[in-house]
């Protein structure tokens, strides 16, 4: 059920969410809420996975 649930806030995710690795974001460059949405959507595929 949990693999279910985070399945389906991955997929929200890739609509929602802007995707970093399209714009070549340097993660030294980065802003806290880049950092912040960045380790959240590998959270969640990390999740999504298991």
């Amino acid at each position: 059920m949990k693999t279910n649930f985070f399945k389906i806030i991955a997929k929200i995710n890739k609509t929602v969410l802007p995707s970093y690795t399209k714009r070549q974001l340097d993660l030294s460059k980065a802003s806290k809420i880049q950092l912040a949405i960045i380790g959240w959507r590998a959270y969640v595929t990390k999740r999504a996975i298991d």
